[in-house]
């Protein structure tokens, strides 16, 4: 595998083998997953920064990790969808 989708098999350790899956397939779900991961490590640095944005900016990354893991728990749950499909007449 040429991409890194181990944070999200972290927070999702029960999806681990869908995650698996549908990053092998989609690269939108792996750039996805890039992102969550970086925003997370962008947030526990403004966690412990100083400095009179500190908050503001940690804040945003909070919103922004949040965001991220909704957009993921949704390419989950439509991923694990299986179309039943009409037999044709």
């Amino acid at each position: 595998m040429g991409y890194d989708v181990a944070f999200v098999k972290r927070c999702f350790p029960a999806r681990a083998r869908l995650i698996d899956e549908l990053a092998a397939r989609d690269e939108s779900f792996r750039d996805l997953c890039y992102d969550f991961a970086i925003a997370e490590e962008v947030r526990l640095t403004w966690e412990t920064a100083s400095g009179p944005e500190r908050d503001e900016r940690h804040a945003e990354c909070v919103e922004l990790v949040d965001c991220l893991r909704t957009e993921i728990e949704t390419a989950l749950d439509n991923a694990a969808v299986v179309p039943l499909h009409r037999p044709r007449r």
